[in-house]
């Protein structure tokens, strides 16, 4: 796929891939058809993304939402800590996915292979079909440090790997879910300085939920850094956005967030404050074109808040049109 390199810094280039994508998924992916027939738009019609309609990121839950001849090479599987069931995404080809990774992560930091991954991920670990650890096995696999691993329990060997990569050096990225950079930050005082601390997020159901800027600050206090980076991802996208630091994500080029009337799902926000709707040109053989519950801020043409999430009573529109 070619996406990973003719979308770079080039609007009208991406404009045209989407607007060749959304034809082919309009026609291919049954649900997405009959999800636009529904809301009597002719796909023919549309030339310009604020015309694309956006897939309610529910559907990932009930449906199947693949297009192909072939069966899909993995299902990557969410968890259901809200107690509405697991999303289900039907991925065709795993290169597709590890190319949108590897160079998503090379555009904003460099080589995968240039830094010792140590990853704090326990309740993904605990579960099949992550495409969060799928991804992250990958990085393990990829670096030239033999240190890099999982932390499932074991947050005493973390620290003392973390004090060795420190003494020698070594570029190092902490990832874990915010419950667990928590309890390790409890714990342990460092002052690190050739370490990128990220959270994925993951407070639900674990303890009491910390603000995301209270929780940077106090990981910035407990582990000496400036800055804590996050990353943005969910099992329906092949693609992540990054943040590094201040909870300001930017996507990357095949990547493009667009806010949504909270009202109205149907209509584009006003403002720069709405729901957030994504476009992922990875996802080639499911569906481009979410409409997520997230709740976000636009800062830029690339530069993207999140705010909060809508509860699901709070959703109206869309999500009933196909039935």
């Amino acid at each position: 796929m070619d996406i990973f390199n003719r979308t770079k810094n080039n609007r009208n280039d991406f404009q045209d891939h989407a607007i060749s994508l959304f034809k082919t998924q309009a026609n291919e992916v049954e649900l997405y058809k009959q999800f636009i027939e529904n809301l009597n738009i002719d796909p023919n019609k549309v030339s310009k993304l604020n015309e694309i309609p956006f897939l309610p990121v529910e559907f990932f839950k009930s449906h199947s939402i693949y297009r192909g001849a072939n069966k899909p090479e993995i299902l990557f599987k969410s968890s259901s800590t809200t107690g509405t069931g697991q999303s289900t995404h039907a991925v065709a080809d795993l290169k597709l996915y590890e190319q949108s990774f590897i160079n998503a992560f090379r555009h904003f930091y460099g080589d995968p292979a240039d830094f010792c991954f140590l990853f704090l991920l326990p309740s993904y670990l605990e579960r099949e079909g992550s495409s969060l650890i799928y991804m992250a096995e990958s990085m393990i696999q990829m670096s030239r440090y033999s240190e890099s691993g999982f932390y499932l329990n074991n947050i005493d060997d973390l620290h003392k790997q973390l004090i060795v990569n420190e003494q020698n050096s070594i570029p190092t990225i902490l990832m874990g879910v915010s419950f667990a950079l928590l309890d390790f930050a409890e714990q342990f005082s460092m002052q690190l300085k050739s370490t990128i601390v990220m959270e994925t997020g993951g407070m639900k159901g674990r303890r009491a939920e910390v603000p995301r800027e209270e929780l940077h600050t106090i990981l910035c206090k407990s582990l000496g850094v400036s800055h804590i980076h996050s990353e943005y991802g969910m099992t329906e996208l092949l693609s992540q956005a990054y943040s590094k630091g201040n909870g300001v994500f930017e996507t990357p080029p095949w990547m493009q967030v667009s806010l949504y009337d909270p009202y109205n799902p149907l209509k584009p926000s006003e403002n720069n404050t709405g729901g957030v709707n994504i476009i992922d040109l990875a996802n080639q053989f499911s569906c481009a074109f979410i409409q997520t519950n997230d709740i976000g801020k636009k800062n830029g043409a690339n530069s993207f808040e999140i705010l909060g999430r809508f509860d699901y009573s709070d959703v109206r529109g869309c999500n009933l049109l196909v039935y």
